[in-house]
């Protein structure tokens, strides 16, 4: 009954997210056909409640949320899109720009239309009329100063600078979702991980109650054996199986090991903390999968919180935005423009004045290149494509989350028939293994139809310890491509 209670609502492991390294220690009949002497030897040391650290999938998810270095990345990306949000509202604002410069100003030279440096040439000065001047060195100051500043405001962009704004805003959005994918991935490899140790640890503790039993008939035919009812050959195939099932264990252990290392590294704790599922809580929640949600609910789930369909979405409306952006390429762009300008000396006319001059002006400046007129549309009708082709795959993304959501849905109601049938091999194996043994005491059975029975017992019981893990991890499965993990 002890046993029969801890296959009913102990909890095994299932297959993790690396599926290849689904370890199954049940062995077939003929590679445990032989019985062995017992081996305190290969005996597995648990750890102890002083080293070790018994954590439930919830504190798994809290743990990595916070050192999980693929967290850590799409965080950072996160970062880095915020701030391009707030570059991209920058451009709105209007641009001041300052120019400062001092020069050295050499003199000037006047000499003739036909390039001469003697005589004279005519010239109309300011108030003075035309004047002769002498084809020569002109002096003039030769220290200048130049100071200036200009503000320009965009008016009208076509739409261009609100764009840029939307456009940085849906890639912040898509890094928040690249955060929150990053976080149901994170978790759906560390769920593989726990329910795997789950599986080894119950694995583990039926092997430990099948080598309990096997080291009891040993007993029992060690005693027949110094009464001269058994043969010594029968007694060696017995140890032989005690010494396969021992060596199941040991593989059972260092496939734990391996398990536990790739938690451990993936959360960065310390090697010297032991981490351990809460089978207790693992065993309830199986018990609980019957009252789970139906096929519509799930699909209701996956419509509204699927990151693939969010992440689809938000590429549609990039898309969108880009035909915005592409469009104002094609529209003249207009600004309000304010300039003061301090300078000196003043060397425009021919006569150089010493003196600092300050001019200013406000206009309205407009800026339209007229070649994308017959360019830009080629670039418009792609964008447009680039956006239709988009809205497609937002439908195609539907489509291919309501397909995973159904097969996963089925394996799920699958796995309930299996427990069920897993169930009744272990019933069937255990009456079997019974029968058997009370013939093989009262010499009505061969020793080769014992092992054929605890073999088949312990296969039964493995697989039922698979069934049940495997029952769990469809569940999670279905949480996994509805990203809610979380919940």
């Amino acid at each position: 009954m002890t046993k029969r209670l801890f296959l009913l609502l102990g909890l095994a492991c299932t297959l993790s997210a690396n599926p290849s390294f689904f370890v199954c220690a049940a062995t077939s009949p003929d590679a445990v056909s032989t019985p062995g002497e017992t081996d305190t030897d290969h005996s597995v040391a648990m750890p102890t409640a002083a080293d070790s650290l018994r954590l439930s999938l919830h504190d798994i998810f809290s743990m990595a949320d916070a050192e999980s270095g693929i967290i850590k990345v799409s965080e950072h990306a996160l970062h880095v899109a915020e701030q391009g949000v707030r570059q991209a509202k920058n451009s709105i604002l209007p641009s001041v720009s300052v120019d400062l410069s001092g020069s050295y100003i050499g003199d000037a030279y006047l000499m003739s239309r036909s390039f001469s440096t003697t005589g004279t040439t005519q010239v109309i000065l300011p108030g003075l009329g035309e004047q002769t001047v002498n084809n020569s060195r002109q002096p003039s100051p030769h220290w200048g100063n130049m100071l200036s500043v200009q503000a320009t405001q965009v008016i009208y962009s076509g739409g261009a600078l609100t764009a840029g704004v939307e456009l940085a805003k849906i890639g912040e959005h898509i890094a928040e979702l690249d955060l929150q994918k990053s976080r149901q991935e994170v978790r759906f490899m560390l769920t593989g991980y726990y329910l795997d140790m789950v599986r080894l640890l119950n694995q583990t503790e039926v092997l430990e109650n099948h080598i309990r039993l096997t080291k009891e008939v040993l007993s029992q035919m060690q005693a027949k054996e110094r009464a001269g009812v058994v043969l010594h050959n029968d007694l060696t195939r017995y140890e032989l199986q005690l010494k396969q099932l021992e060596l199941s264990r040991v593989r059972l252990q260092d496939a734990l090991s391996i398990i536990r290392h790739q938690l451990q590294t993936s959360l960065h704790t310390s090697p010297s903390q032991v981490l351990m599922p809460d089978t207790a809580a693992v065993a309830l929640q199986i018990l609980q999968l019957e009252n789970s949600l139906s096929e519509l609910d799930w699909q209701s789930s996956a419509a509204s919180g699927n990151l693939d369909i969010k992440q689809a979405e938000a590429a549609a409306e990039l898309t969108e935005q880009q035909v915005r952006l592409t469009r104002a390429a094609s529209i003249p762009t207009i600004a309000a423009v304010i300039k003061d300008e301090l300078f000196g000396p003043y060397t425009t006319d021919l006569i150089p004045v010493n003196a600092n001059v300050n001019a200013w002006f406000v206009g309205i400046g407009i800026h339209y290149d007229l070649g994308s007129a017959w360019k830009n549309h080629r670039a418009i009708k792609q964008s447009k494509v680039k956006s239709e082709q988009s809205r497609a795959e937002v439908q195609l993304a539907r489509e291919q989350v309501s397909n995973r959501i159904h097969a996963a849905y089925i394996g799920f109601l699958t796995s309930f028939t299996e427990v069920d049938t897993k169930l009744k091999q272990v019933e069937l194996a255990d009456e079997n293994y019974e029968t058997v043994e009370k013939r093989y005491n009262h010499e009505l059975a061969l020793l080769t139809d014992l092992l054929d029975a605890s073999n088949m017992k312990l296969q039964s019981d493995m697989l039922l310890v698979n069934a049940k893990v495997n029952l769990l991890f469809n569940y999670y499965q279905l949480k996994y491509i509805t990203h809610s993990l979380d919940r």
